[in-house]
């Protein structure tokens, strides 16, 4: 497991980041220590060693030549962010847990989406059955019809058909053993439109 950087070993990987385009080649322990306005090289030297240890900085090993920065990694296009859970069923507590997922492109839209977890039976006619991971389109409205994230009272949250009324907001299930939910428009607040659905057969 990575450590949190020191004080001092963030502020020289700040400083890397920030000066990186002003060393015409990668600077030297001496170069840094001078730049720093530090006097012990050799204390530069093991807080150098602890960013190469958290695979932040690489020495170039070639003489006197030092020390660059390690290529960032470009973030992978496909990958969506996880939020937890969703209730298909009573508004239960929103659960966040911040992983991420890979998300084929034709299951999501060109809009911010991030993926839930169903919990719950209320939307099996729709054939969203519990367990089923689906993507959800980020946004604060929606036409009626469409199925909704809808946060109920800021803590409850919950995967319905919304039909949206003057004053009145109704969360429709799809299991015919439960009824629609009624709320007074303030209640309830829209977080995203379904727009995917996945699910694991083993």
């Amino acid at each position: 497991m990575q450590h949190p950087l020191t004080r001092r070993q963030q502020e020289i990987y700040d400083y890397l980041n920030s000066h990186v385009d002003e060393f015409p080649h990668p600077p030297t322990l001496d170069e840094l220590c001078s730049a720093l306005g530090l006097r012990s090289k050799g204390s530069l030297h093991k807080q150098i060693q602890a960013l190469i240890d958290a695979g932040l900085v690489e020495s170039m090993n070639n003489r006197r030549r030092g020390i660059r920065l390690c290529p960032v990694a470009e973030p992978d296009e496909n990958q969506l962010p996880l939020f937890g859970y969703i209730a298909a069923g009573q508004p239960i507590e929103a659960i966040e847990q911040r992983e991420s997922l890979e998300v084929p492109e034709f299951l999501r839209t060109s809009r911010p989406c991030y993926v839930l977890e169903v919990r719950g039976d209320s939307m099996i006619e729709e054939g969203i059955l519990d367990g089923d991971r689906i993507v959800i389109e980020q946004r604060e409205t929606a036409r009626n019809g469409e199925i909704v994230v809808a946060l109920v009272d800021g803590s409850d949250a919950t995967l319905k058909r919304i039909e949206q009324k003057p004053g009145i907001v109704i969360l429709h299930p799809a299991n015919a053993g439960m009824k629609p939910m009624h709320y007074p428009s303030e209640r309830v607040q829209i977080q995203g439109v379904l727009v995917g659905q996945m699910r694991s057969y083993h």
